[in-house]
């Protein structure tokens, strides 16, 4: 039961149980159709729906047999050996990058701040249709398209942006009187950022990693417009077998990549907390 504090009226109490009621009903929306694809992967039929021993909770409704299909077919297995091999790479690529822009951005001497990290937040805000377009025309010009090289290049342009953003905010209450005691005591810059700033940024840059890596290993606009044969990625094989054979193994494909994001997430959330306890806020 809610405690409501002896001021607060009849309407308030109200509104208080009316916005949970409204939260509930916004999540459940947007849960449902992940809670419908999950038992859908376990179907013993070649069907999108729910057949009638699966309704009746027959043992003969449900199988693993999509599974299955998934870990022995060859086309399968090079999708995801290509997805890993691309979003690991760019998920480097990303967090180097964004972190040495954050802490270029932190400086309060810096010239053009808000000009800089509009340009490099702006993959997140331009339409990804238009920077596929983009990236297909400049990547034709220098013959990167169809290549590892050129795919790992574009989803390191769209995973920057979060690490520049986590990395930022987690920059905003560091005490650079650490860094001018460590410089004051002889370390060289290099010793500064791995035995100072480091250490204290690791949750915010960790965290940004992790959404790079998410962004890569789920995107799939920018991989239609850069990729070749054989950099065909998880999202993308699961996209051509939507329009060209329409089989529940990408259910079971896709309640692999959930249950991958719900890893990931929790992860984000254990650093967060980590994050507040070392910084000495007090979770809300």
């Amino acid at each position: 039961m809610a405690k409501f504090a002896p001021y607060q009226g009849t309407l308030e109490r109200s509104w208080h149980y009316a916005y949970r009621l409204i939260c509930a009903a916004i999540f459940l929306f947007l849960i449902t159709p992940i809670l419908i694809i999950i038992p859908l992967s376990f179907n013993a039929q070649p069907y999108f729906t729910f057949t009638p021993d699966m309704l009746s909770f027959n043992a003969d409704g449900y199988s693993l047999r999509w599974y299955q299909d998934f870990f022995t077919s060859s086309t399968w297995m090079n999708s995801i050996k290509n997805s890993f091999i691309i979003a690991i790479a760019s998920t480097i690529l990303a967090t180097t990058l964004g972190t040495l822009a954050a802490l270029g951005l932190s400086r309060a001497h810096m010239p053009a701040r808000l000009l800089i990290m509009s340009i490099l937040i702006s993959p997140m805000i331009v339409p990804l249709i238009i920077s596929g377009a983009a990236m297909f025309f400049f990547y034709s010009s220098v013959n990167l398209t169809g290549t590892y090289t050129g795919v790992i290049l574009a989803h390191t342009a769209l995973g920057t942006p979060f690490v520049v953003i986590t990395v930022t905010a987690t920059l905003v209450g560091f005490d650079y009187r650490l860094v001018r005691a460590a410089q004051s005591l002889g370390a060289t810059p290099q010793t500064t950022f791995f035995k100072v700033i480091l250490p204290l940024i690791a949750p915010g840059v960790i965290s940004g990693a992790l959404f790079a890596f998410i962004t890569s290993f789920d995107e799939v606009v920018i991989v239609l417009f850069v990729a070749g044969s054989g950099q065909r990625t998880i999202p993308l094989e699961m996209w051509s077998g939507i329009r060209e054979q329409i089989s529940p193994t990408i259910l079971a494909v896709a309640t692999m990549l959930i249950s991958i994001s719900i890893v990931l997430l929790v992860t984000l959330e254990m650093l967060r907390r980590r994050n507040e306890r070392i910084r000495g806020v007090t979770p809300g």
